[in-house]
């Protein structure tokens, strides 16, 4: 399964327990910080937080683009094993 499929698969099965909001690293170096967002068949609709630079406050990214999620909300670990992840952090 390539990348892009991979994210796609991730946004669209979201977990029910974690905020929609984050920050987006794309492979074109941007970080994005977004409060909401929209799947598509090829394509991911983001919700800026604020308009950046020149006042835009959606951005349309391909799965393909993305890089990274940074989660931004303290998340349980019963969280992440739901959205595929296993294995345990340190707890702090």
């Amino acid at each position: 399964m390539d990348a892009g499929a991979v994210w796609r698969n991730y946004f669209a099965n979201w977990p029910k327990e974690l905020p929609r909001r984050g920050v987006l690293v794309t492979n074109f170096e941007e970080q994005i910080p977004f409060e909401g967002f929209m799947t598509g068949e090829a394509m991911l609709v983001l919700e800026r937080r604020t308009p950046d630079t020149i006042g835009a406050r959606k951005v349309i990214v391909p799965y393909s683009g993305v890089l990274a999620i940074k989660l931004t909300d303290v998340v349980k670990q019963k969280t992440l094993q739901a959205a595929g992840f296993s294995g345990e952090l340190p707890h702090q």
